[in-house]
């Protein structure tokens, strides 16, 4: 029998192709980004459409109506805030041109851990700056604030591609040029955050487009995650639900009898095993309608009708 030797790659011909990987997406996205120049700070914004709609970070663009963006082709053209939502940490513009180069929309779900991802911004104003690395995790959450609100983004992708301020808003693409996140925070030396983009945040985008907001619905509990007792863990075939740490006075869970201690284990005929769950299924389209809410109370199970009221941002 003869054995056929399988060559490798030599270390530049590996490196070679690495490069042509990042150039090729550096290539292909860099005129598909931004740099926000805003009267305090800055940051980066990605095209979505030719006719400038462009999605960046909400906190960059708070407490502002617009400002300016310049390309890489040297065009800058004033820009306006369409909508924002600083508890998914994304908002829309709208740039004052035609025949802008949208960038290709990926999926973060398809995204795996050592995956090469190259992050496009304006770091510290420096148009066009890109970064390469790997997702180092992912399913990472970020807790974000509008007021008295507090929520978390779930699924962040991690990685090690240098961020820096000004890269908020930018792109952080997958190999083939299609942006999986928008860079949101910089968490440490070799560690950055991106929003993912995936069919949560896909909904989000496209009602600050039309509607210049995303509307969430509202319970008005804290809560966290508590393990179930065994015997209903085992009745349920799940381990965990959301135990009600506080109820907001005259909210929704107040006036459909929710109480501290209770544990919830279903909403809208969804199981709920975390906080992270239950935000997934408190959305817009449950505002003003009559759901049914599981809870455990003193070891026996019960149904409420809770209404859930909306969300103010």
């Amino acid at each position: 029998m003869e054995l056929q030797l399988v060559s490798l790659p030599s270390e530049d011909e590996a490196l070679d192709a690495y490069s042509q990987a990042v150039i090729g997406v550096a290539e292909r996205l860099s005129p598909s980004v931004a740099n926000v120049r805003l009267r305090r700070g800055g940051g980066s914004a990605v095209v979505i459409t030719p006719d400038g709609y462009m999605l960046t970070s909400a906190h960059v663009v708070a407490r502002t109506r617009g400002g300016r963006a310049s390309f890489v082709d040297g065009r800058e053209l004033e820009f306006e805030v369409v909508g924002s939502d600083p508890l998914s940490d994304l908002a829309v513009l709208r740039a004052e041109g035609r025949e802008l180069a949208p960038a290709e929309l990926g999926d973060a779900e398809n995204l795996r851990v050592g995956q090469l991802v190259v992050a496009i911004g304006n770091p510290h104003g420096f148009t066009g700056s890109v970064t390469a690395g790997v997702v180092s995790a992912l399913g990472r959450s970020l807790p974000t604030r509008s007021g008295a609100n507090v929520r978390v983004v779930d699924n962040v992708i991690q990685t090690d591609a240098a961020l820096n301020p000004g890269n908020s808003g930018g792109a952080l693409a997958d190999g083939r040029g299609r942006v999986v996140g928008i860079n949101t925070a910089v968490a440490g030396v070799g560690l950055g955050l991106a929003v993912p983009i995936n069919a949560a945040t896909r909904r989000i985008v496209g009602a600050l487009m039309s509607e210049g907001r995303f509307r969430r619905a509202y319970l008005g509990i804290a809560g966290g995650p508590r393990p179930l007792p065994p015997k209903l863990a085992r009745k349920l075939g799940r381990t965990a639900g959301v135990e009600v740490v506080q109820v907001v006075e005259g909210g929704p869970a107040d006036q459909a009898g929710m109480r501290p201690e209770d544990l919830i284990v279903e909403l809208d005929g969804t199981p709920i095993e975390g906080m992270d769950a239950l935000q997934r299924v408190v959305v817009g389209e449950l505002i003003g309608r009559a759901v049914r809410a599981r809870v455990v109370r003193e070891g026996r199970e019960r149904e409420l009708e809770v209404v859930p009221a909306e969300l103010d941002a």
